[in-house]
């Protein structure tokens, strides 16, 4: 019997870039009313709004607060956690105040609208049911807000003086995790002539790629009228990354069954091929012409790779194996909440790019197209998921309530406009739904993965699947192109014997839990943790009921091709579901991320990395070792690197030179005795369990595989408070009154070391070309409002934000607490 090879050979995001002919597109950014006030009468051009808030877009209106334990408190089982019973939930949805109805108008001018123009606006994502409105008449509705939407505003627009508005509503108990609110994606409109290319008007796939050269296909789609499409001609260039054009293809004219789409094919000679270490992207220049009219000018990125999945070898990339080393991120910015921000999606990859992760999951909805462009950019693949929901409630009024009417819609949306995409490497069609288990729930799974083959026949189609044993039995799973389990690792082996697909992905994997710098004693491996201070160990021990540790995972890839990768829940925290403390409030935040609200790494960050960029020195000690009070106790020291042994030293002392254990396989470490006892661990972290607590210096000497000594480090117990440290990730910026920097904030002693019980309240000042955006300290338990310019640091560190303004010039932050050196960074817009 011939294997079945899953192939997907492609090319990015179709980004439409105003440029040239009669193509006009602008932002609608500044200058924008919002009231939460529900008033109809707002739909009216005359509408007096001059007393409504002046926001600017991007906006989330709930992440201002403040937090209420009484906001969107939802009476629910959480079946995952072995829940029979419903209770009381805050905090589930970050106890922000996104439920009920917001109101967004503003003024604008488009001087190229006019006879024989064609308008439309692009809502990147608006939460959530939009009403759209312009000029006083209603001009169009779309319920999911994380969906990219577009109408047609030919009727509606004028030249001069227009008012749009738009009206939002949240429910609730609609989300598991907080969703944002408002007009918290960009809006966008283009004025074109009446024969253009429409939104995601192209298509681009690469059927052939090789070292030597790529065959490229392109089809167009033409808004036109059929007798008018005869008589166009569409000529495209194929540009590199520096733009010279590398091939060019001419077509005139369409037939009567061409569906106005224009099919044009290129060669690429000695083509730059897409990976996340050399993510090269060429661009499609397309001119239309009617006659020698030029009538609109369109360029689409994209990029030439070659995508394979193979039963029992696994999976390929440009004909290299590769694994996902991916994380799951919710779609809010910590303190900036949903409201999108390039600078600050830049600054997440970044960090995960450093860590190893080669992948990202947008967990569990449509993400914003900036992190589409970044991901393409900066060499992530991508698993572009679409549902929570489908129609059976999860949340009483999740999506379910929309599905059977807009399930299709809203999928053919998310494929048009992400298929470009060279990052975007798999669809997910859902996560962990209700019905995995019966007939339904195969056919409605059959009926979006052909929508999917329909609209994009390149890619392959996974979804989360957690009812592992039910899916399998009822044929859910081998319904999928690629079978993807969320956690359940005792059903990997199973699935490979008995299933077709001969491959198993782990689509969402660990969900370990921790709070950055809290570290409880004894250490054991704990499944369902609960302390009184509602946080979880940064041991990286404890794990909810329904999940695992990273190293469980980590050994599942490593010893079986068969397993393409994972995708870590989560790689940042996020603002919800704040297991295992839903009924503690203030608990309001997540503890999976491995990097905290804030964007400061946890100890679980260092144990990633050491794993998944092996070629970078990874050297991390935990825990701190300023614990007054602990002398003479036992306290474990564990060690994350990639180096295959290492010794460790307390005051000088040896503890002994411990090695990486190679020999704990995935076959032998599957019991319930190996689990306590962490035999899995001793795989991936050196742990010295039996050392004694005395002030003074940690010390670890990292040696090679041949016994060299290569590395090695130090951490010493920290004095008093005395002064705060800053550190900015970018300190020249651009001033177009987007751009951020992140600055470290830390509590520090005389010698420099870290305070980690510090929880000092420090101030802010920002003078000059820049403003104070917002603050977080990655305290899941912490509610001060992040756009303050106050709060308190967590465990010795928080992060604040500056933002630029329009004009080039110095910026001045300062930090200040009371008993405390004040700290002072400076800053440039440019």
């Amino acid at each position: 019997m011939k294997k079945l090879i899953l192939i997907s050979m492609f090319a990015c995001a179709g980004i439409c870039i105003a440029a040239g002919g009669t193509r006009t597109s602008f932002l609608l950014e500044k200058n924008w009313k919002f009231s939460r006030t529900d008033d109809s009468e707002a739909i009216g051009s005359d509408f007096d709004d001059s007393k409504w808030q002046s926001v600017t877009v991007p906006h989330d209106w709930a992440v201002y607060g403040p937090f209420d334990g009484n906001a969107d408190v939802q009476n629910v089982a959480i079946m995952q956690d072995g829940e029979t019973q419903a209770s009381l939930k805050a905090g589930r949805t970050g106890g922000l105040p996104f439920v009920g109805v917001g109101w967004y108008r503003i003024r604008f001018d488009a001087p190229e609208f006019g006879a024989g123009k064609k308008a439309s606006i692009l809502f990147d994502g608006a939460m959530s049911n939009a009403h759209v409105y312009l000029n006083g008449r209603e001009t169009g509705y779309w319920p999911y807000g994380y969906n990219s939407f577009h109408f047609d505003i030919t009727p509606c627009l004028k030249a001069k003086d227009n008012v749009l508005v738009v009206r939002l509503e949240n429910l609730t108990e609609s989300s598991r995790w907080y969703p944002g609110a408002g007009l918290y994606r960009n809006v966008h409109v283009t004025v074109t002539d009446d024969i253009h290319i429409p939104v995601w008007g192209t298509y681009i796939t690469t059927p052939v790629v090789n070292g030597d050269y790529a065959r490229v296909n392109l089809k167009t789609k033409i808004a036109s009228s059929d007798e008018l499409s005869r008589n166009l001609r569409l000529v495209t260039e194929i540009r590199d990354g520096q733009q010279n054009v590398v091939s060019r293809a001419e077509n005139a004219g369409m037939g009567r069954f061409d569906e106005n789409t224009f099919e044009q094919n290129f060669v690429v000679e000695k083509p730059s091929l897409w990976s996340p270490e050399t993510p090269d992207l060429y661009t499609a220049v397309s001119k239309l012409y009617a006659g020698d009219e030029l009538k609109d000018e369109y360029t689409t990125r994209f990029g030439i790779r070659r995508f394979e999945i193979i039963p029992d070898k696994g999976m390929f990339l440009n004909g290299k194996t590769v694994k996902f080393r991916g994380v799951c991120n919710h779609h809010d910015l910590g303190p900036l909440g949903a409201a999108v921000n390039t600078s600050a999606l830049r600054r997440q990859l970044v960090l995960l790019k450093d860590m190893g992760c080669n992948a990202i999951r947008t967990a569990h909805n449509m993400p914003a197209p900036e992190l589409v462009e970044l991901c393409d950019e900066m060499g992530f693949m991508m698993m572009v998921e679409a549902f929570d929901e489908w129609q059976y409630a999860k949340c009483r009024n999740g999506y379910n309530l929309y599905f059977n009417d807009w399930a299709e819609k809203d999928l053919v949306n998310m494929l048009h406009h992400y298929r470009n995409s060279p990052s975007v490497v798999m669809w997910s069609i859902g996560n962990e739904v209700p019905g995995q288990e019966h007939p339904e729930g195969v056919r409605t799974a059959r009926f979006l993965q052909d929508i999917c083959h329909r609209e994009d026949p390149t890619r392959k189609v996974t979804m989360g699947i957690d009812r592992a044993e039910a899916a399998m039995k009822s044929h859910f799973a081998s319904t999928m192109d690629v079978v993807g389990f969320n956690y359940r690792l005792q059903f990997y082996q199973q699935a490979y014997n008995e299933l077709a697909q001969r491959i198993v992905l782990g689509s969402e994997t660990a969900s370990t839990i921790s709070s950055r710098g809290v570290y409880y004693f004894p250490v054991a491996r704990t499944s369902r943790p609960y302390h009184d201070d509602g946080h979880c160990s940064s041991y990286d021990v404890e794990e909810p009921g329904w999940s695992n540790l990273p190293d469980d995972d980590f050994v599942q890839h490593d010893d079986y091709p068969w397993c393409i990768g994972e995708f870590v829940w989560t790689g940042f925290d996020y603002l919800g579901e704040p297991t295992p403390y839903y009924n503690r409030w203030p608990n309001h935040s997540s503890m999976f991320g491995i990097i905290d609200l804030a964007g400061i790494p946890k100890d679980r960050y260092y144990l990633y990395r050491s794993h998944w960029n092996p070629d970078a020195e990874t050297l991390h000690i935990l825990p701190h070792w300023t614990w007054h009070g602990r002398e003479g106790e036992v306290t474990p020291v564990f060690v994350y690197t990639g180096y295959p042994s290492a010794e460790l030293f307390v005051n000088g002392k040896s503890q002994g030179r411990i090695f990486r254990d190679e020999s704990m396989t995935a076959s032998q470490t599957d019991s319930q005795e190996a689990k306590d006892k962490m035999l899995r661990q001793r795989r991936y972290r050196l742990m010295w369990m039996d050392v004694t607590y005395e002030p003074g210096t940690v010390k670890v000497i990292a040696y090679d595989k041949d016994g060299r000594a290569v590395a090695e480090k130090e951490m010493h117990t920290a004095g008093k408070p005395h002064r705060i440290e800053l550190s900015a990730d970018r300190t020249a910026l651009e001033a177009n009154g987007k751009d951020l920097s992140f600055i470290t904030v830390r509590v520090v002693d005389r010698d420099g070391n870290l305070c980690p019980d510090a929880a000092n309240a420090i101030t802010f000042r920002v003078t000059g070309a820049g403003t104070y955006r917002a603050a977080a300290n990655g305290d899941p338990t912490n509610i001060e409002q992040f756009h303050l310019p106050k709060m308190s640091v967590f465990k010795g560190q928080l992060v604040a934000i500056v933002q630029s303004s329009e004009q080039a010039g110095a910026i001045r932050f300062e930090a200040e607490s009371k008993g405390l050196r004040t700290a002072i960074l400076r800053l440039r817009g440019e």
